[in-house]
């Protein structure tokens, strides 16, 4: 029967990737939505949305999930190559775990005890990188790993903000100090022409009182010089 032969290739093909033949490259992961972020103190661009992961986590995730051949992701592996044979559902999987059975010597239970352990890597490893996403975004103050070049920006950015706040109260306080040393100049000034202005006037009227009482002096002290004037 056609789906025995396929089976049996199925099978045939999972002991030759087994035997050391190369394997081929692990399927691409199913699109991966972007996660929310943290909304930012100020309003930036939005976070890009990631609708395909890429080849280097595709490869970390690979490489985290390798095992010796007789874990649940060789399983599912068979579960996959079995899958294009035609089965499908509990027959599929049952189908599958009989066959893997039979080439490894791994039982139900000890099947299952990989899948958990393959689970708790997973959620091990994303908490991990969750963690030092937080420490990149410098989200965790008190932790002991060096900030990401996103924390030294923004470490940077909060210093220059404070400084520039600095540097506007200096300079709030020097206009308001211009501001005042203005108007006493102004208010100097005034001062000075008012006095000069007042000095002209007295300087004026003590000199034309001054011409005055000479020519007078002048005129009555000196009456030869009238008289030779008048005889002339």
């Amino acid at each position: 029967m056609a789906i025995l032969d396929n089976l049996t290739k199925a099978a045939k093909d999972f002991f030759i990737e087994d035997d050391g033949a190369p394997r081929p490259a692990p399927a691409p992961a199913p699109a991966v939505a972007a996660q929310p972020t943290p909304a930012a103190p100020l309003a930036a661009s939005p976070a890009p949305l990631v609708t395909q992961a890429e080849q280097r986590h595709l490869d970390h995730i690979a490489g985290l999930l390798a095992g010796d051949g007789k874990d649940f992701g060789a399983y599912t592996k068979m579960v996959n190559s079995m899958a294009g044979s035609g089965l499908t559902g509990p027959l599929l999987y049952q189908t599958a775990f009989n066959a893997f059975s039979a080439l490894t010597g791994v039982n139900q239970t000890a099947l299952l005890a990989s899948a958990e352990q393959l689970a708790t890597k997973l959620a091990e490893d994303r908490a991990r990188v969750l963690q030092r996403h937080r420490e990149k975004m410098g989200e965790s103050p008190d932790s002991k790993a060096a900030p990401g070049p996103l924390a030294l920006l923004q470490q940077r950015e909060t210093q220059l903000q404070a400084e520039v706040a600095s540097l506007t109260e200096q300079l709030t306080q020097k206009s308001q100090q211009l501001r005042e040393i203005q108007q006493q100049a102004l208010a100097e000034k005034q001062k000075t022409q008012a006095a000069l202005a007042s000095y002209e006037l007295a300087n004026a009227a003590a000199a034309a009182d001054l011409q005055t009482h000479r020519k007078a002096a002048q005129n009555f002290l000196n009456p030869s010089s009238s008289t030779t004037s008048s005889n002339a």
